[in-house]
This record gives structure tokens, C-alpha cells and sequence, in this order.
């Protein structure tokens, strides 16, 4: 990358695209970025690639509740959205929130329309990431939408045990169509929490047959375990082992 080409993407990062973040709502500086919120941590990242002496940008969302962060102690007065935690009640791309569906960079060049990019990718958080960002905030403290399995203070056991591993917290468990659906910030690629919450379904599994006693007198409540992903996809399923 020519030192000019970098001069122009801090020139713009500073001057251009910082302000215009700042001015859409998110308070922070340079490149990481958070929305005002009581209960959770609302946060936007800048990302930077530099290959073939090119640099592109992208944005990292994540939400994080304030609880959580304060429980697991980590380093920092606030999580940094570029990095992983595993107690992430959602995060992705950007590119995942816009039309094309998939990953998006921008590249600043050198000429008269330089600026375009700038003002595109703020428009892309304008209009996607931030109204995304706000709703899952919202939907997180609202009702949900199954019978709920474990009350608050059970969930959080749960969830606290989870913390020693680099798995995303269960944001809900609930009761639908007589199976356990966990729903979590987690993706089919995650092996590491496929396998995490395969010990966690095996757990519930068990707990269920024993307080129902005899299996085939139909009174379990569920006979299977879903995980599902923050956008209600499914991930997998768990059956008794």
C-alpha cells in the first residue's frame, strides 16, 4: 500500500467516516463505536485488511449484554466488537445485514470521488446495521415468543458455566412443539460449540427423563434438544445419546 493511499484512508477515517458514525448516534472514536443502551453493550468495529498492498474496510457487530461483561471480568471498560468473547448474545458482518448477503469491503483510492466510499459505507450502517443492532436489543428484552423452559436466574447458571469456554451464551430456552430450542449467537461452522452444546442438551435431556420417570409414558415435556441461530435458523439438533 503507497503511503499516499494510506494518508487518504486516515485522512478519511478521521475526518469523514468517524464524524459521520458519531453523528448517526454511536459515541467512540476512530474504530470502535457503541450505541447508547441500558442493558447492553451495542457495538460497531472497524475492520482493516491489507493485501497485495491494499487496504479495505469492513464493519463488525456484535451485542454483548452489560451483565455479562461485567461477570466475566475481562480486560477493557467495554468489549471491542472485533473480537470474539463467546458471550456474545449476537454478532456478524455487515455484509450478512445487506441485500447481497454476504461479505462487503470498501476500498478508499485515490481520485476525485473518493469520498463515495465513505458515505456508502456509512449509508450501509445507517440503514442496516444500526436498525438490526437496536432491534435485537429490543428483542432481547422483550417477551419470548416459546413457553419459557428455565426461569432468568437458571439460564444465567447456565450461561456462567459456559463462560470458561469461547462458546456464545444461550440467549433463550424455550418450550415449542415438544422440543427445547436454545437459541444462541452460533454457526453451523462454530464445531467448538456444537460440541459444547451438545453436552449442554445431553445434560437437559437427562434431567427431563429422570423427572418424567418412565420415557414411554409420554409425559417429557421434549424428547429433543434445538439449537438454533439468532435469525431462528436451524443449527442442530440432539436427540438421548
Amino acid at each position: 500500500m503507497t503511503s499516499a493511499a494510506h494518508e487518504l484512508f486516515e485522512r478519511g477515517l478521521r475526518d469523514h467516516l468517524a464524524p459521520a458514525l458519531r453523528r448517526l448516534g454511536l459515541t467512540g472514536w476512530r474504530r470502535t463505536f457503541s450505541l447508547p443502551d441500558p442493558t447492553h453493550w451495542a457495538l460497531l468495529g472497524l475492520v482493516e485488511q491489507r493485501t497485495d498492498g491494499r487496504l479495505r474496510y469492513t464493519f463488525d457487530l456484535s451485542l454483548v449484554h452489560r451483565a455479562d461483561w461485567t461477570a466475566a471480568a475481562l480486560p477493557g471498560p467495554r468489549p471491542d466488537p472485533r473480537a470474539v468473547y463467546g458471550i456474545e448474545s449476537w454478532r456478524t458482518r455487515i455484509g450478512e445485514l445487506l441485500p447481497v448477503g454476504e461479505d462487503v469491503w470498501w476500498e478508499v483510492l485515490p481520485g476525485p470521488r473518493w469520498r463515495v466510499t465513505l458515505d456508502d459505507s456509512v449509508a450501509a450502517v445507517r440503514h442496516y446495521g444500526l436498525p438490526e443492532l437496536r432491534r435485537r436489543a429490543e428483542r432481547e428484552r422483550g417477551a419470548a415468543t416459546g413457553e419459557t423452559y428455565l426461569s432468568a436466574a437458571e439460564l444465567e447458571q447456565v450461561n456462567t458455566a459456559l463462560l470458561a469456554v469461547p462458546v456464545a451464551r444461550i440467549q433463550r430456552a424455550e418450550l415449542v412443539d415438544g422440543a427445547l430450542v436454545l437459541t444462541g449467537a452460533w454457526t453451523r461452522a462454530d464445531a467448538p460449540a456444537r460440541t459444547v452444546l451438545r453436552g449442554v442438551a445431553h445434560g437437559f435431556l437427562s434431567a427431563e427423563e429422570e423427572s418424567a420417570g418412565d420415557a414411554s409414558t409420554g409425559d417429557r415435556l421434549f424428547a429433543v434438544v434445538r439449537c438454533v441461530d439468532t435469525l431462528g435458523r436451524p443449527l442442530w439438533d440432539f436427540g438421548h445419546p
